[in-house]
This record gives structure tokens, C-alpha cells and sequence, in this order.
């Protein structure tokens, strides 16, 4: 029988496996396991991994991972951040950084490892190294240019740096440029802590059409996930919502694991990314895997599979919503570990 890591690698590297590899993402979920606020998983690293090493111990992933919220990096950079007792972190869009786009010249990298939140994440790495050691996959993350520059934009998440593209693209190549090499920096140190894989997340870029991700996105993307191959690790491209329109570039980014979610026909997707991408999806994390019995998730997630074929990784399309059972949960485990 493989270990976790070298069930995963095999994978991304066309490699025979024991069984399906299994990495769905949990974060309030894992949260809940530990009975403790959410507050606490994304502000201390001790909680964030004692909750995911929960999550491990219950449910036998392949996979820890160091994400909690996508405003570490916009925290540092000194947007306001909203903290909520028992819900993930949300950014401020009442008072966003960038609402100046002047004072973009004037922005620079933060410290990564200067005591702010990103450094908590890296805190995390290094404690899921020490404690895991090779056993697991341990997954960093990073947000992606476009997910990235909204947040420093603001204003309900996207609204500003949607009219960017249109009204000042050379201000919208220019942030991008910003946080591609922040995401660089923030990726750097985490593989130094022992991550075996960083996640990308993008989520803004599914609101776009093909050009303008490609005029926009998929250049900054393809630099961050260049680079973080350079350093020697390995990239989960993670885009929330529908890529449908999206994929045939994706495909050309070179990841060694793309998330697909439900809204995306995997057959589709299978078509588009071709078949020696590793795809991990794309069942409906709420109607499904949280509102539907045993059973039923079973036989979606074996259509889902069948669908998506060899190089397929077990995952719902999103985060496991907290509230989920957990029998419902332990359908994914079985079925990866029978196929």
C-alpha cells in the first residue's frame, strides 16, 4: 500500500496509484472538528493544523492544508479586514487599499515572515513539516492575480477591478504584476517550510470572459505557477465558479492539478484539459455532498469519475460546507480508497 505522498505524486506523474487519491479542502469543516471558533483557525496556525490533522485522523485524506481565507496577503499589505467570531475573515469593502489607484506606485511587498498573517500560514507549513513529516501531502496556498487584485481593489469583491480592465488596463497589468510577485515571495517561504504543493486561488477569474483572461490573467497566472515550479513544488490551479469558457487556456498553464467545480461539465472539462491533466471535482458541495444521503453521493460521485476518467482526483468542486455529516463525508474516503 502507497503512502499519501507517493500516491499523489504517482499521480502527477502518470505513475500507477494503490487507489484515487482523495484532497478535498476543508476549512470551517476541519474548524468544527476541534470545536473551536473559527476566529481562532484563521488567526493561530496551532489551531489550523490541529483541526486538519483532525480532519486526517477522521476522514484518512491525502492531503493538510494551510488555508483558512483568501486575505492573508491583502492583510499584510494593510487592507482592513473584517473579523467575525465563528466565519472565515472577510475583506473590508467599505475602506478597500487600492480604492486610490495611485497609491498602487506607492505599495510595497510586505515582509513575509514580519509577524502578520502570512507569516501564520508559513507558521503552519513548518508545524504540519514537523509533525507529518513525509507522510502527507501538505498543501501552502497563495491567491492568484486577479482573485488578489480584487481584494486590494474592493468595493463588493470585483466591481472596481471589472471597470479596470475596460476604463485602465495599464493599471490592471500593473497590480497584477504586484501581486504575482507578492504571490511569488508568500509561495517562496512557505516551500522552504515544507509545503509539497501550493494552491492557486483565482476565484475572480471565473467572472471573466476568454479575453479578457487571456489578455489579463492567464499571463500573471502562468508567471506564478512558472515560478513556483522553478522553486521546485507543484501547483493546484483552484477558480472557484464556472471555467467552461476558460479551459482551453487553462490547459496551457502547465499545473500539475486543476479543481474543477459543479458548475463545469466534467466531460467538458475532460475534452478541453485532455487526458494526462489531473482533475480533482466537481461534485456540488451543498446540494450534493452536504443535502444528499449516502447513497446518492456514491453514484454522483462515480458518474463525476467516470466522466472525468484516469488522472482524477476524489474532491467536491469547492470547500466541504461545514454542517455536512460526516457519513456523508466518509463517502469520498471509501470510494477513493475502492477505486
Amino acid at each position: 500500500m502507497l503512502g499519501s505522498k507517493e500516491r499523489v505524486f504517482n499521480i502527477f506523474q502518470g505513475k500507477n496509484t494503490d487507489h484515487l487519491p482523495l484532497m478535498p479542502i476543508t476549512m470551517q469543516l476541519a474548524c468544527d472538528l476541534v470545536n473551536r471558533k473559527y476566529y481562532d483557525y484563521a488567526k493561530d496556525y496551532n489551531v489550523l493544523v490541529e483541526g486538519q490533522l483532525a480532519v486526517v485522523e477522521e476522514f484518512e485524506f491525502d492531503h493538510v492544508s494551510c488555508i483558512s481565507d483568501p486575505g492573508r496577503e491583502a492583510a499584510d499589505c494593510g487592507a482592513s479586514i473584517v473579523f467575525k467570531p465563528d466565519s472565515p475573515p472577510a475583506i473590508d469593502n467599505q475602506s478597500p487599499l487600492l480604492a486610490d489607484k495611485t497609491k498602487l506606485a506607492g505599495l510595497v511587498i510586505p515582509d513575509v515572515l514580519g509577524g502578520g498573517r502570512m507569516h501564520d500560514r508559513v507558521k503552519a507549513a513548518a508545524l504540519f513539516k514537523q509533525k507529518l513529516g513525509n507522510d502527507k501531502i501538505i498543501e501552502g496556498w497563495v491567491e492568484g492575480p486577479c482573485a488578489e487584485g480584487a481584494d486590494l481593489r474592493g468595493i463588493s469583491g470585483t466591481k472596481n477591478i471589472m471597470m479596470d480592465f475596460y476604463e485602465d488596463p495599464g493599471f490592471v497589468h500593473d497590480l497584477f504584476e504586484f501581486c504575482t510577485e507578492m504571490g511569488l515571495l508568500f509561495a517562496k517561504y512557505q516551500i522552504e517550510a515544507g509545503v509539497d504543493i501550493i494552491g492557486v486561488g483565482d476565484a475572480a477569474a471565473s467572472l471573466i470572459g476568454p479575453k479578457l483572461y487571456d489578455e489579463f490573467v492567464f499571463p500573471y497566472e502562468k508567471k506564478l505557477i512558472d515560478g513556483i515550479h522553478d522553486m521546485g513544488s507543484r501547483v493546484r490551479l483552484h477558480i472557484c465558479g464556472n471555467i467552461t469558457d476558460l479551459l482551453g487556456s487553462i490547459k496551457n498553464l502547465g499545473c500539475e492539478m486543476i479543481d474543477v467545480d459543479y458548475p463545469v461539465d466534467m466531460l467538458f472539462a475532460r475534452e478541453k484539459l485532455g487526458p494526462e491533466q489531473v482533475i480533482a471535482g466537481n461534485l456540488n458541495p451543498v446540494a450534493v455532498l452536504q443535502d444528499s444521503t449516502p447513497k446518492q453521493i456514491y453514484e454522483v460521485l462515480e458518474e463525476c469519475h467516470h466522466q472525468a476518467g484516469n488522472n482524477y482526483i476524489v474532491a467536491a468542486g469547492c470547500e466541504i460546507p461545514r454542517g455536512t455529516p460526516n457519513e456523508n463525508v466518509r463517502v469520498l474516503t471509501d470510494y477513493a480508497k475502492s477505486h
